[in-house]
C-alpha cells in the first residue's frame, strides 16, 4: 500500500507540472505560435523556446539545425571526404523532441493536415529510409520554427519545405 500511495503521488505532481507546463505555453506569443506545424505541442514548443531563448542569438535560421547536431560531420584527410552521422552537439531533449515530431509528421499526420512540408518528407523518406528522413524532417522544423519565431507568422502548409 505504501508503494501504491507513493505511486499514485508521483502521478498527481506530473499532472499538476503537466498543467503548469500548458499554462506557461499559453502565456508566451511564441509558444503558442509554434504548435501550428503538424506535429508540435506545447512541450516541443517551450522547450525550443527556452533552448533558443532569441530568434536573433543566429544570424541564418539554418545555422540552428546544425547548432542542435542536426547536421552531418564531415571528415576530410588529403583525398579522403565523407559525411558521417549527425554531430550530435548541442541539446539532447531538444533534439530528441524534434525527431519525435519529424516521426508524427510522416507516420501520423493526416491527410487533412497535408502540407509541403509533409510531402517533401514522404518523398524523401522513399528516397533514403525512415530514420534518415526523420532526422532531416528534424532540422528542416528547427530551421522553420526559428524563421517562425523571427518573423511572427504562423506556419504556412503550402511553403512549409521551402524554407
Amino acid at each position: 500500500m505504501p508503494l501504491l500511495e507513493a505511486w499514485r503521488d508521483i502521478r498527481r505532481r506530473a499532472a499538476d507540472l503537466g498543467r503548469q507546463l500548458l499554462a506557461a505555453a499559453r502565456e508566451s506569443q511564441a509558444t503558442r505560435l509554434l504548435p501550428t506545424i503538424p506535429g508540435v505541442g506545447a512541450v516541443t514548443a517551450v522547450s525550443y523556446v527556452a533552448a533558443i531563448e532569441d530568434p536573433g542569438n543566429f544570424r541564418t535560421s539554418r545555422s540552428v539545425g546544425a547548432w542542435l547536431g542536426l547536421t552531418t560531420r564531415r571528415y576530410q584527410s588529403g583525398e579522403i571526404d565523407y559525411d558521417g552521422h549527425i554531430s550530435r552537439k548541442g541539446d539532447n531533449r531538444l533534439r530528441g523532441l524534434l525527431y519525435e515530431a519529424a516521426t508524427v509528421i510522416l507516420t501520423r499526420t493526416s491527410a487533412r493536415y497535408e502540407s509541403s512540408l509533409r510531402s517533401w518528407a514522404l518523398k524523401l523518406r522513399e528516397r533514403v529510409g525512415f530514420k534518415r528522413a526523420a532526422v532531416a524532417v528534424a532540422r528542416k522544423l528547427a530551421v522553420i520554427m526559428h524563421s517562425m519565431l523571427k518573423t511572427g507568422e504562423v506556419f504556412n502548409t503550402s511553403a512549409g519545405a521551402t524554407v
